[in-house]
């Protein structure tokens, strides 16, 4: 922990992470406990060590809940850790995205945000996927990151507001559209087209540079479209034309449903016989749909 510290002083970070003890989400039994309370016991000795730098002026420290699946477990860490909120600029909410069903990652956010102080950014890890970032963000979640938008790039996919675009498919390799015709990243705005960038992905890295710019770009604007829409009290309804326009009429995701009805916001009103998808109802688009 102390090295931890340490290291993240040195390059002068803004926000800066415990050194937690991380298991696998789909990870069971007495090993998850251990885990939790040794973040538990870490966290003391990174405050400490960040107290005496006396850098706590310039650089946050963040606790991290641990405690797997295990709702139990979730409720104890919260406690511990809230206890330490004097010395907590922000707590990020640990643990997930590690292939668990999306029915149970909603329930274990929602039960983080429900308990966390409301004076202190909550920051969910490893959320990249779109409708995942909304729901999190319904719930209570302020902050989020991932490699998702980097690393599917270089797998040649674009991501719209329209779903992810699979540029590898046979079906671009005349279209000389732009990714996004409102996007305003480099890759778009030079119109760079969506017949190139298929040509280039499986031969040149230049296009997962591209693909990258973009990608990176749309999840800023989707962040601050959500964070606009809460300012103008109109985050409900910002949902639904979301969800609307990116799942389209293949339907909606059925824990996408659930998540956002525990906080109000009801996916299917007005329109009761939308399509819903059990499961976690990714939209891809595969290489047998070229």
């Amino acid at each position: 922990p102390e090295e931890s510290i340490a290291i993240q002083h040195s390059i002068d970070a803004d926000i800066i992470m415990q050194l937690d003890d991380v298991v696998s989400s789909l990870t069971t039994g007495p090993r998850v406990e251990e885990a939790m309370w040794r973040s538990v016991r870490w966290l003391d000795r990174c405050i400490a060590t960040h107290l005496k730098s006396g850098k706590q002026s310039r650089q946050n420290l963040f606790a991290i809940i641990q405690g797997g699946l295990d709702h139990d477990l979730r409720d104890k860490c919260l406690d511990e850790m809230i206890k330490r909120r004097g010395n907590i600029p922000g707590y990020a909410i640990g643990g997930l995205s590690g292939g668990e069903e999306k029915d149970i990652f909603w329930r274990i956010v929602s039960q983080c945000t429900a308990k966390l102080p409301v004076d202190r950014p909550r920051y969910s890890m490893g959320i990249g996927f779109a409708e995942d970032l909304m729901v999190c963000v319904a719930l209570g979640v302020d902050m989020a990151d991932c490699v998702f938008p980097t690393r599917t790039a270089r797998f040649g996919v674009a991501l719209t507001f329209s779903g992810p675009l699979n540029l590898r498919l046979a079906k671009h390799a005349k279209s000389l559209e732009p990714v996004d015709e409102d996007c305003p990243c480099p890759t778009c705005k030079s119109r760079m087209s969506r017949a190139l960038l298929h040509h280039l992905i499986s031969h040149e890295t230049s296009a997962a540079h591209a693909l990258t710019q973009h990608n990176l770009v749309f999840q800023a604007r989707l962040m601050g479209k959500a964070r606009d829409a809460i300012i103008d009290g109109k985050f409900p309804q910002f949902l639904k034309t979301f969800f609307a326009d990116y799942f389209g009429e293949k339907g909606y995701p059925r824990w996408c449903i659930d998540a956002l009805r525990s906080v109000g916001v009801d996916l299917l009103e007005g329109n009761p016989e939308a399509p819903v998808i059990e499961g976690d109802g990714a939209k891809w688009e595969y290489a047998s749909k070229a």
